[in-house]
């Protein structure tokens, strides 16, 4: 009786607020607030924000020199997709271009323009939508083997890390995709700055495992041992656990940005004359019937196997295995896909994708949450509405050694994904699958080849019923043929 409440305007009070917290928005939802919290320290969520800009700027700036690809509303777009997926999945997921496409718009002759890629972007969309729509992606993600998935995840990863090595060694020239000559050693693009960027990643994060668990439950122990030897190894042990994660907390990936700004400026100070304000104006782009046509024919029948197994499949796949607990499902991921492009490509921003690399680079640089990529998404939202298009010239003179040290770490932490194959005929499959990827350049190729000979795998250790049962009918007979006098 005591915990009803006795006064009339009580019950109207509580029934209110009851009705106002069912009517309460979404972006106030305690799910999507624990999806902004932090998991780690601030500095280690914003080195985690730049882990995929290796694969972004590169391609951005190419698409921008060569296609005359809007840079503004890419930046502006792009921004608003990071903090929306940031939000809605709570964990660094990526958002980066759509690279076939790319790699067709800017190799391929005539080059692809703004208007056909737009329609590449939302071809690919609009089977992604479907395919997400209506269950297809969940089939696909539950029953295609992991072997298979393995495979492309290391292709791609291992493709990444070679294209990180040629930055690093090689003068790029990203208009014609062509490496130049060897890079110099000294300079502020030389091979020297390069490799000391190596070296201070790995030195602040070591192989990317998480440090502190390799000395977990030390400080349970009990220092009033009486052996001597043991305090001292626990002493000693907890001392390394300090250093490791205190280098752990160091944004490596962060400072090896900044520092990377901090050259632009000194190899080129005219730059900052040359930057104009205001972002660019938005429109409506004009897209023609043989503009859907040469986009599609040309760069979304390449682009749509590789945004299934990659941007959606091996993304699901990799955040079971970073984040256990906030697994993501093969439908959101694929609508988000869709979505995002039929909201921007309409307008000249850039096709964009998830990118099961991007996400590698992300938690290689420690970021653990969704508030990694809102920061990154704050971060380009400034730079689009205060620079706009001529922030191009700061990113031409991005020194590309630095790019290459941020892309060969994403790559190789998407590799080392497929390090849980068990057996001999899983990983048989995952290296013939990665290697016909890496060679004919297409992941969908490579996964024909995997699924073919997983299938093959099966079909040779099947026990076939209808043999099962002849030999029984045989033996039936026989036992008859017996039993009769």
């Amino acid at each position: 009786m005591e915990d009803r409440p006795s006064d009339p305007h009580r019950r109207r009070a509580s029934s209110s607020s009851s009705s106002a917290a069912d009517a309460t928005p979404l972006l106030l939802d305690g799910r999507w607030r624990r999806h902004l919290r932090l998991k780690t320290a601030l500095s280690s969520e914003l080195s985690g924000a730049v882990g995929d800009l290796g694969t972004y700027i590169p391609i951005v700036l190419t698409l921008t020199l060569v296609s005359h690809l809007d840079l503004s509303t890419t930046l502006i777009f792009t921004a608003l997709y990071n903090v929306a997926t940031g939000v809605l999945f709570g964990i660094p997921m990526p958002v980066q271009p759509m690279k076939s496409i790319a790699a067709v718009a800017v190799s391929e002759s005539p080059h692809l323009s703004p208007s056909q890629i737009a329609a590449a972007g939302l071809s690919t969309a609009a089977v992604l939508l479907v395919l997400g729509a209506t269950g297809l992606m969940s089939f696909f993600y539950r029953y295609i083997p992991l072997p298979v998935v393995r495979g492309v995840q290391l292709s791609q990863g291992l493709a990444f890390a070679f294209s990180a090595i040629k930055y690093i060694r090689y003068d790029q020239d990203f208009v014609t995709s062509k490496s130049g000559p060897a890079r110099p050693w000294l300079g502020l693009d030389g091979l020297v700055l390069a490799i000391a960027a190596v070296l201070f990643v790995v030195l602040c994060t070591g192989s990317g495992d998480d440090d502190s668990t390799d000395v977990r439950g030390l400080d349970c122990m009990d220092e009033s041992d009486d052996d001597e030897v043991d305090v001292e190894l626990w002493r000693s042990k907890r001392n390394i656990d300090r250093r490791l994660r205190m280098l752990s907390a160091i944004p490596s990936a962060l400072l090896v940005f900044l520092f990377g700004m901090v050259l632009c400026v000194i190899r080129d100070p005219s730059i900052f004359t040359s930057l104009k304000f205001g972002p660019s104006k938005l429109h409506v782009l004009r897209i023609t019937w043989d503009d859907w046509k040469s986009g599609f024919l040309r760069a979304a029948i390449p682009q749509i196997p590789l945004s299934i197994l990659n941007s959606v499949i091996a993304v699901c796949k990799l955040s079971a295995d970073l984040f256990p607990d906030r697994e993501l499902s093969a439908t959101s991921v694929s609508i988000s896909v869709g979505i995002m492009n039929f909201v921007g490509c309409w307008f000249g921003a850039m096709p964009v994708c998830h990118g099961a690399g991007g996400l590698a680079g992300q938690y290689r640089f420690v970021g653990r949450s969704g508030a990694s990529v809102v920061f990154l998404g704050i971060g380009k939202l400034v730079l689009g509405l205060l620079f706009g298009n001529s922030f191009v010239r700061i990113l031409n003179q991005f020194p590309i050694g630095i790019l290459g040290v941020l892309l060969l770490f994403a790559g190789i932490e998407l590799a080392m994904a497929s390090r849980d194959m068990n057996t001999k005929e899983e990983s048989f499959v995952m290296l013939v699958c990665a290697a016909v990827s890496l060679t004919g350049s297409s992941a969908a190729l490579g996964f024909g080849c995997g699924i073919l000979l997983f299938l093959l795998l099966k079909l040779r250790r099947m026990e076939f019923s209808s043999l099962r049962f002849q030999r029984s009918a045989a033996k039936d007979s026989g036992n008859e043929t017996q039993v009769v006098p």
